[in-house]
């Protein structure tokens, strides 16, 4: 009947209840159908406060949030872990050739050193005094001896810096300096044997030099010099061939020289054979001795001394050294007084 169906429909509704409020207001119902009418009736302000609700339920969660993660306050930096942290990103490697470096600068100080006392134990400094090249050392403030040292000592320190080079593994300067290991001992010995080429060369000067002093001739002044130039240009031969220079016209250059030394040698040979040549005739015979007065052309004085190739005749404000071939070519003319 109606009436009982009417009454059958609405007493599910009555057995319910009105429904209990839901704990979990984030859960969004499903919005009903047009035309039905659900169990509960909806107020206007039912919305606001579900909107409330659902923050207030998600309060406790951001709180615990908040007090379970912990606030990080800076502490203070340890200096020394902070340089250990810095000295451990650089490689290995690196330190190793900055340490080869260190050494090499000690190096230089050791070799330079003790090159100076083994050289001025051997008697270098007083076998080159006097030299030209020691004079020119003496007026920018060194020697001979302390830039030979200087120069060791540079070449220990390349080559600790070319060891520290290999050791920290350039390779963009791999051809470089494989060019300059090879180069640079090649002209360690190039500028040494210059050096010592120039050092004997005004030695042997000196020496020459100190010989001849007692021969009175002028073409004996020019001897100690050939001879100087003469040792310095073989050593710049030697010098050249250490670089690797081409010396075939050098070689025939000296050839040249060498000739040229001959030939006028032999010529001042000549001249200075014939003056010793009359001298011993001179001596033999003593056509005048010391204390005469002589003229021999348009010189007149008296003579203070004789040897082998000269005369010394002395006048009352000047002194003639003449050429014992002189002597005998133009005649002695003795005044008896």
């Amino acid at each position: 009947m109606p009436g009982d169906s009417l009454a059958a429909g609405t007493q599910p509704s009555a057995r319910r209840g009105p429904s209990a409020p839901t704990t979990d207001h984030r859960e969004s119902r499903p919005s009903p159908a047009p035309g039905t009418t659900t169990g509960t009736a909806s107020t206007p302000g039912s919305d606001e406060s579900g909107a409330f609700a659902a923050a207030a339920s998600m309060l406790p969660v951001r709180s615990v949030l908040q007090t379970a993660t912990p606030t990080s306050t800076p502490g203070p930096v340890d200096p020394v872990g902070r340089v250990v942290e810095i000295v451990g990103l650089v490689p290995t490697r690196y330190w190793i050739a900055l340490a080869v470096i260190l050494a090499g600068v000690g190096l230089y100080v050791v070799v330079r050193r003790a090159t100076e006392r083994v050289l001025e134990r051997l008697g270098v400094g007083s076998f080159i005094e006097g030299t030209a090249f020691e004079r020119t050392a003496r007026e920018f403030g060194t020697s001979t001896v302390a830039l030979v040292a200087a120069l060791l000592g540079y070449f220990a320190f390349g080559l600790a810096v070319i060891t520290a080079l290999t050791v920290a593994r350039v390779n963009f300067a791999d051809p470089f300096w494989s060019a300059v290991a090879t180069y640079l001992p090649r002209l360690f010995v190039a500028v040494v044997v210059v050096i010592v080429g120039i050092v004997v060369g005004d030695k042997v000067e000196v020496v020459v030099a100190e010989r001849l002093q007692g021969v009175k001739l002028p073409q004996v002044g020019i001897v100690p010099r050939i001879v100087k130039y003469s040792v310095i240009y073989i050593a710049s031969l030697v010098a050249l061939a250490q670089l690797q220079v081409a010396t075939l016209a050098l070689i025939v250059l000296l050839g040249a020289y060498l000739l040229a030394i001959i030939v006028f040698g032999g010529l001042a040979a000549s001249a200075l054979l014939s003056s010793s040549a009359a001298g011993t005739y001179l001596l033999l015979n003593q056509p005048y001795a010391i204390g005469d007065e002589i003229r021999v052309g348009d010189v007149q004085g008296i003579v203070c001394e004789m040897d082998l190739f000269v005369t010394h005749v002395e006048s009352d404000e000047e002194e003639y050294i003449i050429p014992n071939r002189r002597m005998l070519r133009e005649g002695v003319v003795k005044i008896r007084g």
